[in-house]
């Protein structure tokens, strides 16, 4: 078969997919992709010849014709073979050259097949003489698909091949020869013809090949700029991440500080006046606090920063924490806070459960001027609907498929005092992506004036866990701190001063430190049978690179595993979560509200009476 390329059309390297650039090379990656079919050819046509007239031919005939062919096939395999590893190496650059060169090989075979015709065809009998015409015409046909892109080439191939086996059938004086020298002429004449239609088929497919090539290519440099643009995004989200965290921090501490001061401000005079003022500070603080936990939330989700760890749990605990955090505010507000369903148990992340919980409750109360807030559980099949309700002023419904969309707040509500209308509209946003993150379908009910119901989907769990002492509101509302000691481990001075004086003005001892290094000398020069802390409250980032829970560490080796603790911090990270339900301490986000610290010492101060 005749002449071709090298050999794999489709060159696996990185350097060769670059060469498909052209016409031309496609050519001749097409023709050298032929190489192992156009060498077997070769071989099976000269082994047949040499079948065929072995008996016919004297040696000094056969044998120069033999290494002639020979010859061939090996040049042929040479330069295959550097094609390949040129292409492989270096990549091609001169398609030209390498075209020549088997071209001039692919007319040097069809000379050595026109030599066959003019030497064997007179020597040989009748299936000799048709075994030769056949196998030269083969050859003729394999042509095809190597040169229908050079028609010019192809003719010369045919001719030089063929032309001298017609010449001699019809110069042979037998009573047929003119016959079936025409019958040959007209047979390549056709073939000359399915050859150039061949061609222009080829040249079709080529040129829809290299402009799907563009395609790719196009599509190629618009994906790396995809990445690239993905991967400056992934950047800028962490970059974000990274500036809001720090920021929350460094501007958590001075609003913490002035909530303390505030409220130690309250606890020395008694002018109403002055009330009203420390009631709006604290107001103020907690809503930037609000605020601040709002955008970081959206932030961190947004970053992919928050992990989902389903477990099994039973309900109670969380419904304790929004009992502790929420009714005093509902209180506040006349409300009634009430909540069922602790015993259910579900699967999903505590935390991620606690957190949508906590924004349902705080919009609810918040949009509730009469009536309660309702928590409850209920088991529905292999679910369990936990559903916070409300009988406050309710949704339209053209607002309710907007309600879930990020810093969207429903216009034109009425009777919604100003104080009641803080926030950035991010709530229900974080609810709804926290639901979609562990794959809880969550529902809204509403109706204008009447109440809220919002449904939060979880699977059933199956193993409980103990339910914890709970503490009542009364036992929060006397609480007493007389006689306590409380450690306090703070590194910035406003803070630390202000909680000094409003922990003294509860009736404490307080025992303040700046460092985990000076508590610890505290502790190691105390003597545990005449002191010992009742509870100790520090900040998580410390001096040195140092945190609380170090603090918290050495100051139970000390006294006891079981001294209370809380750790305030400015960080939202969500390894603290999980830190402190390891180590057995509670967090407090800054700024805190003094009331908020209040009703968590009195929980902390009344778990461990109950030990």
């Amino acid at each position: 078969m005749a002449h071709a390329p090298a050999l794999n059309a489709t060159p696996p390297e990185p350097a060769a997919a670059a060469q498909r650039h052209s016409a031309l090379g496609e050519e001749v990656l097409a023709v050298y992709a032929y190489a192992p079919a156009t060498l077997a050819g070769l071989a099976a046509g000269f082994g047949m010849l040499l079948l065929l007239f072995w008996n016919s031919l004297p040696l000094a005939v056969l044998l120069p014709w033999a290494a002639l062919f020979i010859g061939l096939w090996v040049v042929r395999i040479v330069l295959a073979q550097a094609f390949r590893r040129t292409l492989r190496r270096d990549g091609i650059t001169d398609w030209q050259a390498w075209r020549l060169r088997w071209n001039i090989l692919t007319i040097a075979s069809a000379g050595a097949w026109g030599l066959s015709g003019w030497l064997f065809y007179t020597r040989g009998l009748g299936i000799q003489q048709t075994g030769l015409i056949l196998v030269i015409y083969t050859f003729c046909i394999a042509a095809v698909p190597v040169m229908a892109n050079q028609p010019r080439m192809f003719l010369a191939y045919v001719a030089i091949c063929f032309g001298p086996l017609v010449w001699r059938i019809a110069t042979g004086g037998e009573e047929h020869s003119l016959r079936l020298a025409g019958m040959l002429v007209i047979i390549i004449t056709l073939t000359t013809l399915l050859a150039r239609n061949y061609r222009q088929a080829l040249q079709r497919v080529i040129e829809l090949k290299l402009r799907a090539d563009g395609l790719l290519e196009e599509l190629r440099i618009e994906k790396q700029a995809a990445e690239a643009a993905r991967y400056e995004a992934e950047v800028a989200n962490r970059a974000k991440t990274q500036f809001f965290t720090a920021a929350s921090h460094d501007l958590r501490q001075p609003l913490h500080a002035m909530g303390l001061f505030a409220e130690a401000l309250r606890q020395r005079t008694h002018e109403p006046e002055v009330a009203h003022l420390v009631n709006s500070i604290n107001a103020s603080v907690d809503a930037l606090e609000g605020l601040f936990s709002e955008l970081l939330d959206i932030t961190r989700i947004d970053a992919g920063g928050v992990e989902v760890r389903p477990q099994s749990f039973e309900l109670e605990d969380i419904l304790r924490k929004l009992r502790l955090h929420y009714e005093p505010t509902a209180f506040e507000k006349g409300l009634a806070l009430t909540l069922r369903g602790g015993r259910r148990v579900v699967h999903a992340d505590p935390l991620l459960v606690e957190r949508i919980l906590r924004n349902l409750v705080s919009n609810a109360i918040r949009y509730t001027n009469d009536g309660g807030v309702l928590v409850g559980a209920r088991q529905r099949g292999d679910k369990v609907l936990v559903q916070v309700w409300d009988s406050g002023l309710g949704i339209r419904e053209e607002e309710q498929a907007k309600v879930f969309e990020e810093f969207y707040q429903v216009p034109n509500t009425p009777a919604v005092a100003p104080h009641q209308r803080k926030g950035l509209g991010l709530g229900l946003a974080i609810v709804k992506r926290l639901a979609d993150l562990m794959g809880a379908p969550i529902t809204l009910r509403s109706r204008a004036g009447r109440g809220t119901v919002f449904s939060l989907e979880l699977p059933v769990g199956t193993m409980p866990r103990p339910q914890p002492a709970s503490l009542s509101s009364r036992a929060m509302a006397g609480l007493t701190l007389d006689g306590r000691l409380i450690v306090v481990v703070e590194d910035e001075p406003a803070v630390r001063s202000g909680l000094e004086v409003l922990l003294q003005g509860w009736g404490a001892q307080v025992a303040s430190f700046d460092s985990v290094a000076d508590s610890l000398a505290w502790a190691a020069a105390a003597d545990p049978a005449v002191v010992r802390p009742d509870l100790c409250i520090v900040d998580y980032r410390l001096e040195s690179g140092r945190n609380g829970v170090e603090a918290i560490a050495a100051l139970r080796e000390r006294f006891g595993a079981r001294l209370p603790a809380i750790v305030v911090t400015g960080s939202t990270m969500s390894t603290l979560d999980k830190e402190a339900q390891e180590k057995d301490f509670h967090l407090l986000l800054k700024p805190v509200v003094p009331n908020k610290l209040r009703a968590m010492i009195a929980f902390k101060l009344g778990a461990k009476a109950s030990r």
